[in-house]
């Protein structure tokens, strides 16, 4: 068997901000408008905004962050989405997760416009994504849809499996690889015999957050492994995979960090331009 390829999400997503640069150089007109709402002070929280404002000052992307204290409550939250929702300068709207334990996540997935809604959670981006319509859809699976593209790894025909039922992750990838004609299966912690499941996947997918839980004997001979998950332990930064022993046995797979993380960003970029273009047309 031939090396495994490692797929790098750096590559890809230099490629999508260059391409989403140049595009908002060469229109007239006020940029794209990113608004990210966090609440409270989570530490993890305030480096994934960091990096979400740092993008947007790289591609040409205005951005603002509305902070609330993690003692509000959900009317006031509701109170900043409805009034990001009626700012014409901002095209994109996403509030970061996790949020304190007593505000409601769905509520404010609803709350955002779907035309704004950049993470793909609102109810009607969820159901168009099902009915094979246009729309906005998360990002990570967006990214990891676009990897597989990039790299010439077929997904039409391809047995996917997914490890993970979440509606960041887990459910949206499914769709959007039936909408490629994979067969596609999803599997959690309820899953019976999922070493054996996993093991038949030409495309197999981790999303649960442990630490190196797929092993080689999860993984077919040649198989692409796509490894969401990002832990902190004692080596420092991990995958739900078990990278090395993975690597001897897979036909690619992505590293952590540098594999689907930075897509992530890359492809909220990409929404935001994307709901930009269409308040442009709808004047």
């Amino acid at each position: 068997m031939r090396d495994p390829v490692v797929l790098s999400g750096r590559e890809l997503a230099s490629e999508v901000r260059k391409s989403l640069a140049l595009e908002i150089t060469a229109t007239a007109g006020r940029p794209p408008g990113l608004a990210v709402v966090m609440v409270g002070d989570d530490p993890a929280s305030g480096v994934y905004v960091s990096m979400k404002e740092k993008a947007c000052a790289k591609a040409g992307i205005s951005s603002s962050i509305a902070r609330l204290p993690g003692t509000a409550t959900q009317d006031e939250l509701l109170r900043e989405i409805e009034r990001l929702n009626g700012d014409d300068s901002v095209d994109g709207i996403l509030c970061q997760l996790p949020l304190p334990g007593h505000l409601s996540p769905d509520s404010v997935a609803s709350a955002i416009l779907p035309w704004k809604d950049v993470d793909g959670f609102h109810p009607v981006n969820v159901g168009k994504l099902w009915r094979g319509e246009e729309g906005l859809f998360p990002c990570t699976p967006v990214g990891i849809t676009a990897m597989l593209d990039h790299y010439g790894i077929a997904i039409d025909g391809a047995r996917a499996v997914i490890v993970g039922r979440s509606n960041i992750v887990g459910k949206p990838m499914a769709a959007l690889l039936l909408r490629r004609h994979s067969t596609v299966t999803v599997a959690h912690s309820h899953t019976p015999d999922l070493q054996d499941l996993c093991s038949t996947a030409d495309i197999l997918i981790a999303a649960v957050g442990k630490p190196r839980f797929i092993t080689p004997d999860f993984v077919k001979y040649g198989a692409t492994v796509i490894d969401v998950g990002t832990s902190r332990t004692a080596d420092g930064l991990s995958g739900d995979v078990d990278y090395e022993p993975v690597l001897e046995k897979c036909g690619a797979i992505t590293p952590v960090p540098g594999g689907v993380g930075p897509l992530t960003i890359a492809f909220l970029l990409s929404n935001t331009v994307a709901a930009w273009r269409a308040a442009r047309i709808r004047g």
